[in-house]
């Protein structure tokens, strides 16, 4: 999904794919705005997604208010928390939702299916890509 998105948006802007686990405070304060790739983990945002905005939070806040933001879950089920966790977090941040979440459903229930690599669709690869465009091209036109 990541890779999806920032391919359409890297000719767009100036785009960083970058792993939370690898993201620091500097990056996120460096950026003009922000696409959110996470999967949903037990009904919320995954560990190392969650412990990414546990360590950005408090170093950014007041620094970044108005950056727009869109983001994308992967889901086993319903990710719809997960979405709504991501949202409260964006809001303490006051960042600018200029779209709605994508959830991409992968449908695994079982220990097996959760477990195994996942293959997403074309259709939903295309709605990855076309959130990354129209992040970078509203970045690259000032839209934002």
């Amino acid at each position: 999904m990541a890779e999806a998105a920032h391919r359409a948006a890297a000719p767009e802007c100036d785009a960083v794919l970058q792993q939370a686990q690898d993201t620091t405070p500097q990056h996120v304060m460096a950026a003009d705005g922000y696409l959110f790739c996470a999967p949903e983990n037990l009904a919320a945002l995954s560990g190392e997604m969650k412990e990414f905005f546990d360590r950005c939070y408090y170093p950014v806040l007041g620094q970044i208010e108005g950056r727009p933001y869109a983001q994308m879950i992967c889901a086993g089920s319903d990710g719809a928390n997960a979405a709504r966790q991501l949202a409260r977090i964006a809001t303490g941040w006051r960042l600018k939702e200029v779209q709605p979440p994508l959830i991409i459903n992968t449908s695994a229930q079982t220990p097996e299916a959760i477990l195994a690599p996942k293959t997403l669709a074309e259709t939903d690869l295309t709605k990855c890509s076309e959130i990354g465009q129209a992040l970078g091209a509203g970045l690259a036109m000032g839209v934002f």
